[in-house]
């Protein structure tokens, strides 16, 4: 063999190592999938939580992604903007947005960023003004029955009392917690049918916010002094404040109650670090960790439903209660499985709207 020709064998062979080695690097390349957290922080128990522990279970599920989040300073459009921005200069290929303050940020960053896609958790794109509407090809936006969640809490509720008074704490006066308000109603109303119960939802408050911590606990103070023992806020930071005037009431020996939204609030409803009492009755659960989770994985997968607006529901296993729930009765739990089932099969349709809801309460 020539000197020449083996030189060019060699150079063959070079570069087919070299593709081989490009491969090898292309086939463990991870996505990278960022996160820009709302008013609350990666640990507030709640959405930020719920939604990054989502993420979180994917990555190590799968180990194809890896992850980073950005907690902005701030609230506004333009702080949300720059943090989506900060996550695709940096690589970011997916991002992960939860809740309705990023609707008018999604709304400029899907046309700003259009390889980057964008799963909205509770919200849908749209103009400051409202006139404008869209969901671009690179955008999925998730919605979920609330109502079916809050609906089961409200049969926990009626069944638990013992004082037969019940409240509701909600923060801004959204559709989404609206749903819920919807849902507790009807469930009372479900229980007290159906059970033999007899609850009466006596106080149903707006606070007007998410934040206001001194004014949940306001609030619940004024609501546990008129009897009520159980109050059912889906109020985000204005629910710690809930949370607070309870634990406060049950460390001096008083009988009283919150049920949590969106997570698993148990831990919230904790006495103290190292107690084992909780006043957390249950929590109803809107499932941003199932829908952050699936959402990756439809992207990654090739089937993401770009452009469209899509419902999470209680078949869907996307809303409901914990698994455990360690302050409701063996029978409480069996009552609550059937009313499940009765949403499940379709023997009872749980009030979607508030037209709904006065109907089914006449």
């Amino acid at each position: 063999m020539s000197k020449r020709v083996l030189a060019l064998v060699l150079v063959v062979m070079l570069v087919g190592l070299m593709v081989a080695g490009c491969a090898k690097a292309n086939d463990t390349e991870k996505t990278k999938v960022g996160m820009v957290t709302d008013s609350g922080t990666i640990d507030d128990k709640s959405f930020n939580q719920g939604t990054w522990e989502g993420i979180k279970r994917y990555e190590a599920d799968k180990g194809t992604i890896e992850t980073s989040y950005q907690q902005p300073d701030n609230e506004s459009e333009t702080d949300y903007i720059n943090a989506i921005s900060d996550l695709v200069d940096n690589g970011y290929q997916i991002i992960v947005t939860p809740g309705f303050k990023f609707e008018t940020a999604i709304y400029k960053a899907q046309d700003q960023f259009p390889d980057t896609t964008f799963i909205l958790i509770d919200g849908e794109p749209h103009s400051e003004d409202y006139t404008q509407f869209k969901i671009g090809e690179n955008v999925v936006s998730v919605f979920f029955n609330e109502h079916e969640a809050g609906f089961l809490v409200g049969v926990a509720a009626a069944l638990s009392t013992e004082t037969g008074k019940l409240g509701f704490v909600g923060g801004m006066e959204i559709p989404p917690v609206q749903r819920f308000g919807w849902g507790y109603q009807a469930g009372v109303k479900y229980a007290n049918d159906n059970f033999g119960t007899n609850a009466e939802i006596v106080d149903y408050l707006y606070e007007g916010s998410f934040n206001n911590v001194a004014g949940g606990q306001q609030i619940a103070s004024g609501m546990y002094d008129k009897g009520i023992d159980t109050i059912f806020h889906a109020a985000g930071g204005v629910g710690v404040g809930v949370f607070s005037e309870a634990i406060e009431r049950a460390t001096n020996g008083q009988n009283v109650w919150v049920i949590g939204v969106d997570a698993d609030q148990y831990e919230a409803g904790r006495l103290s670090a190292d107690s084992d009492k909780s006043v957390t009755l249950t929590s109803a659960m809107k499932g941003v960790d199932v829908a952050a989770y699936d959402y990756i994985d439809a992207k990654l997968g090739d089937k993401f439903p770009g452009g469209q607006k899509i419902t999470m529901s209680l078949a869907d296993g996307a809303v409901g209660i914990p698994k455990e729930n360690p302050n409701l009765s063996a029978e409480t739990v069996t009552k609550v499985e059937e009313a499940k089932k009765a949403v499940l099969d379709g023997t009872f349709k749980v009030p979607a709207t508030q037209e709904e809801l006065d109907a089914y309460l006449k």
